[in-house]
């Protein structure tokens, strides 16, 4: 299958575009740089420039396609609103070249939003307020237009030893600026997590088989509780540990305080056995304990 892959170069598709290969599917990754587009041809991909604000590119691509796996998204937190319709732009124009086609397309979401406080599954509809919402809703409405299309949400925490730039990174560096390692309130609250690896084989899975309008969930560790998260974090940087109030959360820990505060525990009990997928790789907190994430 000639798989059209946007994000190949990213953290996430890194793993992907060798899962993908790996199967016997020719790779063609959007490159929007010189550096993407030879980290992609030395993973034996073929390159495609251009980028999410280039519809005509992502269209061209799409329509060459015998599927589509969108995984590049603009992480820009002082801007999110504007990403999201960036976003939303690029899955119509690329959905578009692949009505009517029975075709998969792919794309990556979030857990964050879907159901706080509770075990979030595939059944739970995108949460309306989250800015990624349309997204995911406007990819699932193409099953009805003749496009195979699935949403992947992944958690807060796609881990590895390759991870430069997540959410434990960033958790990382918040410590070691702070001089402690923080959770908010008790720190009962939890987070999802998933093996970069376990991720990219669902993709692959997905691809190949997953029905049209799916809702999948690419989840190892259904809920980790974010002190145990700080607890590593302390242990490795021989940092205290301590209680952050929900009220001083943001101050403390910046922009990643919204969600390190939340409790975001899901299942993905109902994908496993759609999909046949089972996650084998190493959970967080045994990956946290390798040292690799506390490495410079």
């Amino acid at each position: 299958m000639r798989v059209f892959v946007t994000g190949a170069a990213g953290f996430v598709g890194s793993a992907v575009v060798p899962e993908l290969i790996g199967a016997g599917h020719h790779v063609v990754g959007l490159a929007r740089s010189d550096a993407n587009a030879d980290a992609l041809a030395a993973a034996g991909a073929e390159v495609h420039r251009g980028s999410l604000q280039d519809l005509d590119s992502l269209s061209e691509g799409a329509s060459k396609s015998d599927g589509v796996i969108h995984l590049a998204f603009i992480h820009d937190f002082s801007q999110w609103e504007e990403s999201a319709r960036i976003d939303l732009r690029a899955i119509e124009s690329m959905g578009s070249a692949l009505e009517g086609t029975d075709r998969p397309f792919l794309i990556a979401s979030g857990l964050a939003t879907v159901a706080a406080g509770r075990v979030a599954t595939e059944r739970d509809a995108p949460n309306p307020a989250f800015p990624r919402a349309q997204a995911a809703l406007t990819t699932l409405s193409l099953a009805e237009r003749g496009v195979r299309s699935s949403v992947v949400r992944l958690p807060p925490s796609v881990h590895s030893d390759g991870d430069k730039h997540g959410f434990i990174r960033t958790l990382i560096g918040v410590a070691r600026d702070k001089g402690v390692s923080g959770y908010v309130a008790d720190g009962a609250n939890c987070w999802p997590a998933v093996h970069q690896l376990d991720a990219a084989l669902l993709f692959r899975l997905a691809l190949e088989k997953a029905p049209a309008g799916s809702v999948l969930h690419a989840v190892g560790d259904e809920g980790v509780p974010t002190r145990a998260i700080a607890e590593v974090i302390g242990r490795h940087l021989d940092l205290p540990v301590v209680s952050i109030s929900p009220e001083a959360a943001g101050e403390h820990f910046g922009w990643i305080g919204m969600f390190f505060g939340s409790d975001i525990r899901a299942s993905g009990a109902l994908t496993q056995e759609l999909l046949a997928w089972q996650p084998t790789h190493i959970g967080l907190i045994e990956d946290m304990e390798q040292g690799h994430y506390f490495l410079d």
